[in-house]
């Protein structure tokens, strides 16, 4: 959280469309790339602290590992955000390729990355996802990076495959998986935050002593905001901040600073 120039901070999501080789590409990457810009620079001047770039738009996902093109792809976008904007960014490339993502990180400046499935597995459209921290964390010391990892709890579109209480699956993530951070969401894209969840997340963080922050991953609004982050310690923020509330559509730059305005 140190790399923040704030306490709560507000991580705005640039939602690539689909990249080359993904169904719905467009066959114009210059386009794609007019959009991360016209994204990133409404993001930024709406008054975010940082930002996510994610390959939302290559749906169906790979499980694991992208292809080299696609990681290709995503680490010049990725150096495209670095030289526009002035504030930390990170990378989350989907469906669960945190190796790639690190080394684009690292390679580009970037201060964090986001990962759904980091220790355990999960059952997900993609199939049985499981968590590779070992890679991980070894990668990121391979690579002397500083770069903080971010890790869902129980992420969404996806259904535990054996049952844990909710302190296992945390403590196992920061103890035994070594995550720098905790993602809460809801069950989809833009769904809401059980509130109970996330108030058992952050009990189970500071009954253990844990110093990782807690981070809202879906569903926030500026009407929620408030007590949301009073709780929690910041938030990626992706459909909210889109024209209409729309998660592929552009990000509305007074719809950035209605919800930048709302945190406490």
């Amino acid at each position: 959280m140190d790399v923040f120039s704030t306490e709560t901070p507000i991580i705005g999501m640039v939602h690539l469309p689909p990249l080359p080789g993904a169904p719905d590409y467009g066959g114009d990457r210059n386009a794609i790339r007019d959009r991360l810009s016209q994204d990133a620079t409404a993001l930024e001047e709406g008054g975010v602290d940082g930002i996510m770039l994610e390959n939302f738009g290559d749906t169906p996902f790979y499980p694991d590992r992208v292809p080299r093109h696609v990681v290709a792809d995503i680490a010049a976008l990725t150096e495209t955000l670095r030289d526009q904007v002035s504030i930390p960014f990170g990378v989350n490339i989907l469906r669960n390729d945190v190796q790639s993502a690190l080394g684009i990180a690292a390679a580009t400046g970037g201060a964090f990355v986001r990962v759904n499935v980091h220790t355990g597995a999960r059952l997900t459209d993609q199939g049985i996802i499981e968590g590779m921290a070992h890679e991980t964390l070894r990668l990121r010391e391979q690579l002397d990076a500083d770069v903080a990892v971010i890790a869902d709890i129980d992420v969404k579109h996806s259904a535990t495959l054996a049952e844990r209480t909710l302190e296992e699956t945390f403590g196992d993530l920061i103890e035994r998986g070594g995550a720098d951070g905790v993602v809460v969401s809801g069950t989809g894209t833009g769904a809401a935050v059980d509130t109970t969840v996330l108030d058992r997340v952050v009990e189970c963080r500071d009954d253990h002593g844990f110093d990782v922050p807690v981070l809202i991953g879906s569903g926030i609004t500026p009407e929620t905001a408030p007590d949301l982050l009073s709780v929690a310690d910041g938030a990626i923020v992706g459909t909210t901040l889109k024209r209409d509330a729309e998660t592929t559509a552009p990000v509305d730059e007074a719809a950035v600073e209605r919800l930048v305005a709302s945190v406490p």
